[in-house]
Order: structure tokens, then C-alpha cells, then sequence
């Protein structure tokens, strides 16, 4: 289905065991979200009417989705007619063997990208360079981490994790022999800028993700807010836009809010620097754009979504607003959960998407159920029940032994007889407690931790006797 980057040889706790160790990462990631989720909640306070827009998001998404065939075939035909072509792709291997044929065929010999999650969700890059292509990021972001070889850690910030000082060091074999940057945000920027734009010139293939297909035109919505989109559309002569299949709105109308909550949600903007719309490939007399317009519509396991109790994420307008406001990610950044996607939107696709990778459906542990994702999330995604179906799911297959302990545990605690009593032998243990070592599915759990040992006067009994 997806070939994706799981790190299928690390668990999720020692992942998240090397995140918490690094300081300097926290620190990172401490001042980013905190202006990401400032920046939202001031954006929103300009609304007056965020809540009444967030409910109507949902309600529009809800009709989206139980129209997704009929508007995305009105979409495709609109793209065709305007002169596009349309690739309908199951999966990764379908979406990257298109991709693949087009590049081959046109002979690209440098393929430049804008930022997007899903190329990063099929594995673009890497089927692109062991064909031959060199392929360039050219979002800065981006940019720093395909230097880096990292993935990001965030799906609005990629380079979230890391600070000036290493984006420097990163960044400054890429300058001329003898030219030494500086390590601060305007000189990194300025050299990025100098370097990318020659791999805009020379660029035979563009391709870009697609935050909205609006299937009234045919067009396609990009939003960012360093420009590098519409270099990536408008120089290069064929231009290939990745968009799954859920990224689709009826009309403009409904665009209109979307892109409203998208902006706020994401960087705390009231619209992006940049939001381009894409109408089809370079019409006669239009002094830019492509010759050719390719727009790839992903499914990759979103389809076998639709109708279950997992429906609505397939409405993630990707804003990462969840991320900001979790204290999980906040604490252990996005590269702990081991695939492109993080935070708790990452903790409910990644088993969904990626179910057949080990170590997927263990991400649904990495929250709190605190909901201020539901709370932040501009559709209003009941992100913690879905949090908890997918723990009820891998419950579900857990070894024999330690469903029955549980089981056995929901027995005793659901009486206050035998609840009293297993306290009752728990005080009556000595030493520092280590009973939760040996009892079934908490051993794990008690690895790191001290389990403390009840007291051998529970509070009931002394405020009865008076003591409190």
C-alpha cells in the first residue's frame, strides 16, 4: 500500500526514549508549537464566528465524503477537458510508476518539488533518484532536511526539530569553497533563495502536492508561503500535482471556507502568502505555466475508510493544528512516531494507512485522550475516539494471557468488595513495590516507572476513624 519511511527496527518507546533525552530538540520544538498554537488562537479571536465556521466545515466535509465518487469524477473530467490528464492510483506503486513513466518519457534530468506530504507518503524521492532523476526540494524546510536525510517532523514545519545553528551546518557544504554562512534566519534564507532558483531554471519536471481540487473548474489549490509553488508550476514545462483523494471540495464556495480555517489553523495567518490556483495547463498567449498538467488522485488505503467508524479522517484538512496543542508531540517531536505523519493525526493514519507495518498500530498509545486536538482541529475530528478504536482494535489481538489479566482486572475494580481487597494485598507487600512486573501486558508499562504500593490505611478508612 504505502511505502512510507516506518522505522520498523525501533519501538515507539525507545523512540520516544531518544526524543526526551534531547534537550536541544525539545527547546526546538517548545518555541515552534508555541508560536504555531499562539498564532491560532489569535487568528481565530478575529473571526468572532470561528465555532459556527468549524460546524459548518464538518457538515460540508460530511457531504464531501458521501459524494467522494461523484465529485471527484466531476473534478477529473473538468481536468480533461481542460486539457490535463488524470491518474487514478490505487496505491504507491501505481502513483510512482505514472510519475515514473511521465519523467521518463520527457527525459527530466532535474525534477524540482514543492512541499508535500503526500509524495513523502508514497516514497517519491527515492523511486525518482533510483531512476536516474536528481529531485529538489524547494521548500527551505524541505530543502533542509533532504540535505539532512531526515524526514519531517512536522507536516506544516519539516524542520521543526532542528535550530539555526544546525540548519547552518546542514546548509553550508551546499556554498561555494571558501564562503562561510552565518547562522542566522536572513543569511540561510538568502543563500537558499540564490541556490534554488538555479534548480528552478533548469528544471524539467515540476511536482507539486495539492491542498484542494475544486471540482467546479478543475482547478487546484496550492497554499504556502515561500513562492517555491509557483516556481515549481509555472518554469518547468510538465507539471505533476499529487493529491489523495479526500483533498477535494464541490465548489468555490466551500474552497472559500476551507482556506479560511486552513490558514488560521496552520500558521496563525489570515490567508497564506501565497495561494495559487492551478486552472489547467498554459493556454495559448499565456506567457507561463506547463505544457502538460498531470494531476495524480491517491487513494493508498483512504477508500477502505469510507463508512467506518474512521470515515471522518479522511476530512484532515492537514493545518497540523493537533500537533501544536498535544502534549505527546510536544514533548517527543514528530520523528518519534516514525512515519511522514505525527502528532495525533499521525497516531490515527498511520495504523489506518500503514496497518501492515510493524510497529503501526502501536501509535495509538502515544496520547493523553486530553481531546485538545478535537478542541483545536478546524473540522472538529473526534481524534481521541478514534485514539481509542484503534486501541480497542489492537486489544483486541493481544496475547491470551494478557487479556485475560485484564479482564480479570475489570472484574475485581467493577466491585467495591474485591476492589477493597486488592488494595488490601497490594499494601500488604514490603519494600519498594514491584507487583505490576509480573502481572501480564503491565510489565512494559512498569519498565522506567515505580508502581507505588497503596497505602495500608486507605483515606475512607482514616476519615472515619477521625485521623483527617
Amino acid at each position: 500500500m504505502s511505502t512510507g519511511h516506518l522505522l520498523g527496527h525501533t519501538t515507539l518507546r525507545q523512540r520516544t526514549t531518544q526524543a526526551t533525552a534531547n534537550v536541544r530538540l525539545r527547546g526546538s520544538l517548545a518555541r515552534a508549537v508555541h508560536r504555531l498554537g499562539a498564532g491560532r488562537e489569535s487568528a481565530f479571536e478575529t473571526l468572532g464566528n470561528g465555532d459556527e465556521l468549524k460546524v459548518a466545515a464538518r457538515a460540508i466535509r460530511a457531504d464531501l465524503l458521501a459524494r467522494l465518487p461523484e465529485i471527484l469524477e466531476r473534478f477529473a473530467d473538468n481536468v480533461i477537458a481542460l486539457g490535463g490528464h488524470v491518474c487514478w492510483a490505487r496505491d504507491a506503486a501505481q502513483a510512482n510508476a505514472y510519475i515514473s513513466s511521465v519523467a521518463g518519457r520527457i527525459d527530466a534530468k532535474t525534477i524540482v518539488k514543492s512541499k508535500s506530504m503526500a509524495t513523502e507518503e508514497i516514497g517519491l524521492n527515492e523511486v525518482l533518484e533510483a531512476a536516474g532523476h536528481k529531485v529538489v526540494e524547494t521548500d527551505l524546510g524541505e530543502w533542509i532536511i533532504q540535505l539532512a536525510g531526515h524526514t519531517p517532523s512536522h507536516i506544516i514545519a519539516p524542520a521543526v526539530h532542528l535550530d539555526r545553528y544546525q540548519c547552518r551546518e546542514i546548509i553550508q557544504p551546499e556554498a561555494p569553497a571558501g564562503r562561510q554562512l552565518d547562522a542566522t534566519p536572513e543569511e540561510l534564507c538568502a543563500f537558499a533563495r540564490e541556490r534554488l532558483r538555479e534548480e528552478f531554471l533548469r528544471a524539467d519536471l515540476g511536482i507539486t502536492g495539492c491542498n484542494l481540487g475544486v471540482a467546479e473548474t478543475g482547478s487546484m489549490v496550492l497554499v504556502t508561503n515561500e513562492g517555491n509553488a509557483r516556481l515549481t508550476t509555472s518554469l518547468p514545462r510538465v507539471h505533476i500535482a499529487v493529491m489523495g483523494m479526500e483533498r477535494i471540495v464541490d465548489d468555490w464556495h466551500q474552497a472559500d471556507l476551507v482556506l479560511n480555517l486552513l490558514a488560521r489553523s496552520a500558521t496563525g495567518q489570515h490567508l497564506s502568502a501565497y495561494t495559487s490556483v492551478i486552472t489547467g495547463p498554459r493556454r495559448p498567449g499565456e506567457a507561463d505555466g506547463p505544457d502538460e498538467f498531470h494531476v495524480v488522485i491517491l487513494d493508498n488505503g483512504r477508500s477502505e475508510l469510507l463508512g467506518t467508524e474512521f470515515q471522518e479522517m479522511l476530512n484532515c484538512i492537514r493545518c497540523g493544528a493537533c500537533l501544536n496543542v498535544c502534549p505527546v508531540y510536544r514533548q517527543i517531536g514528530g520523528h518519534a512516531y516514525g512515519w511522514v505523519y505525527s502528532g495525533p493525526m499521525g497516531a490515527v493514519l498511520t495504523p489506518l494507512l500503514a496497518a501492515h507495518e510493524d510497529g503501526a498500530s502501536e501509535l495509538a498509545n502515544a496520547s493523553t485522550l486530553c481531546a485538545a486536538c478535537m478542541d483545536a482541529c478546524p473540522v472538529g475530528i473526534p481524534l481521541q475516539d478514534m485514539l481509542l478504536a484503534l486501541r480497542r482494535r489492537r486489544a483486541a489481538d493481544a496475547p491470551l494471557a494478557e487479556r485475560a489479566a485484564w479482564k480479570a482486572w475489570a472484574a475485581t475494580w467493577s466491585r467495591p468488595l474485591t476492589y477493597r481487597a486488592s488494595l488490601k494485598s497490594a499494601a500488604l507487600g514490603g519494600g519498594a513495590a514491584k507487583w505490576a512486573d509480573h502481572l501480564p501486558g503491565l510489565s512494559r508499562w512498569a519498565d522506567g516507572r515505580e508502581a507505588l504500593r497503596p497505602a495500608k490505611r486507605s483515606f475512607t478508612e482514616r476519615w472515619k476513624a477521625g485521623e483527617v
